[in-house]
């Protein structure tokens, strides 16, 4: 399976991710840790590679970074 890559990025969420975590003040860790509090195993390393955009992104996984992020789906995909 061919992945499409816009822009050279595997997701379209990973630049709000990056700018809704630093206006939260949160570093990498402490999004993984909240993330991982309610339930979804992720990394460190994981949200970097969602923020630069050499990670995809589950539909699943943007549930739980919009809720750690006290943000929308809508707003991760640049819909609002």
């Amino acid at each position: 399976m061919k992945i499409y890559k816009p822009e050279g990025r595997c997701n379209a969420s990973g630049i709000r991710v990056k700018e809704a975590r630093e206006l939260a003040g949160l570093s990498q860790e402490q999004l993984a840790a909240k993330i991982q509090l309610a339930g979804l195993s992720i990394t460190q390393k994981a949200v970097s590679r969602i923020e630069t955009g050499s990670r995809v992104v589950a539909d699943y996984e943007l549930a739980y970074l919009a809720d750690a992020l006290g943000v929308t789906i809508n707003y991760l995909l640049d819909k609002e």
